[in-house]
């Protein structure tokens, strides 16, 4: 990659985020686009903020990914906020539209982008989502948006899960774990697994409430390979790991602030051969 003064720069924001894999995909989909971009992490504290946002705004970045915790706090400093944005009331990516900058949330669409490059249709299914924290808002707005039949949400907090299921619509509900065997489509949205061995087998469920006809999805991505991926293989499901998502979400980043059709194999490629280099 050869920088000039003709380059735009593009970042990921956030506290921690030296950990973030945003630079090395994005920067593999400049190079085999051939777009004339570079992508960094910026460590941006919760006080800095609207420094940091008037930073995008003089500097003249091409856009700006979000990343915990600022993901509510940065609507405040925008010019707008799209709809599935303001319904999540969580950005994601910051668009530069001329001189304003606008917030979206392409979580949602990134992971039913996932499935249907795992060749998993949601239209018609029932789905249990574990979670009801930013990934599983996200992912019930789009699953109801995707029009499955059925959204239950299993969360140890039940105001939380309350809150969640207003999101799918008229299809959503509270649900146990426990009635995963009722579903066609799993998906552990929680944090359970991350940064963990699959050896371990630390579950979001029992293992004996799966079984062969599912799909089974896990948004944790760190390791790719986790635990509940492992035994819900081993009872014959279909597994989709949580690389997925987190491509996909970039890509359609990627979209926005480009215009260029996003190199999706290769985006994927280099952030497995990243998660493979820290294992």
């Amino acid at each position: 990659m050869t920088v000039s003064g003709a380059t735009r720069v593009g970042a990921v924001i956030g506290d921690p985020v030296a950990h973030s894999l945003s630079p090395v995909i994005h920067n593999a989909a400049f190079a085999a686009t051939g777009f004339d971009g570079a992508f960094v992490a910026l460590a941006v504290g919760t006080a800095d903020l609207g420094a940091a946002m008037a930073g995008v705004r003089a500097l003249g970045l091409l856009g700006v990914s979000v990343t915990m915790p600022h993901k509510a706090a940065v609507i405040g400093h925008l010019d707008d906020v799209r709809p599935e944005a303001l319904a999540l009331d969580a950005v994601n990516c910051v668009i530069r539209e001329g001189d304003r900058l606008v917030g979206a949330n392409t979580d949602g669409p990134g992971f039913v982008d996932a499935l249907t490059a795992a060749s998993v249709d949601p239209a018609g299914a029932k789905v249990l989502v574990l979670g009801a924290g930013g990934a599983a808002r996200a992912v019930i707005r789009a699953l109801a948006d995707a029009g499955v039949a059925e959204i239950g949400v299993a969360n140890r907090t039940s105001d939380r899960a309350a809150a969640a299921v207003r999101l799918g619509g008229q299809v959503a509900r509270t649900a146990a774990v426990e009635d995963a065997l009722d579903y066609d489509v799993v998906v552990n949205a929680t944090s359970v697994g991350m940064g963990m061995a699959a050896a371990d087998t630390v579950l979001p469920l029992p293992a004996d409430r799966l079984r062969a006809d599912q799909v089974v999805v896990d948004l944790v991505y760190e390791p790719v390979e986790t635990a509940l991926l492992v035994a819900a293989r081993a009872v014959g499901a279909r597994t989709v790991d949580g690389v997925g998502m987190l491509v996909h979400q970039a890509a359609a980043a990627f979209g926005l602030w480009t215009g260029l059709e996003a190199p999706v194999e290769v985006m994927d490629a280099a952030a497995r051969e990243a998660l493979r280099r820290k294992t």
